[in-house]
């Protein structure tokens, strides 16, 4: 009986702090600290730009508007790269003009 008690006492003491960290973890709320945020750098300017859901969007812009197919930008020839990024500043450019 003594054997028992004391391999009950042990078990108890292990497995209440795992028990603890299971609970904390499942309390903490699901944040969006789990995006991974992509910066590509343009070597042409010197500068390195975010490559969210606008830059996607804007590529795709590129890509139809010189009527290509889509590839994936890392996928692509440092020479499309260089033209997409000239491309993006002169639009970019374009678009603060019009703001004025």
């Amino acid at each position: 009986m003594r054997r028992v008690f004391s391999a009950l006492v042990v078990t108890a003491a292990l497995a209440a702090p795992m028990a603890a960290t299971t609970s904390a973890i499942a309390a903490e709320p699901r944040a969006a600290s789990h995006v991974v945020v992509v910066r590509v750098y343009d070597p042409y300017r010197h500068d390195y730009h975010r490559w969210d859901n606008r830059e996607e969007r804007a590529y795709r812009a590129y890509l139809a508007q010189h009527r290509r197919s889509y590839v994936v930008y890392r996928h692509q020839r440092l020479a499309e790269r260089r033209a997409y990024w000239r491309w993006r500043h002169e639009r970019e450019e374009r678009l603060e003009y019009r703001r004025r």
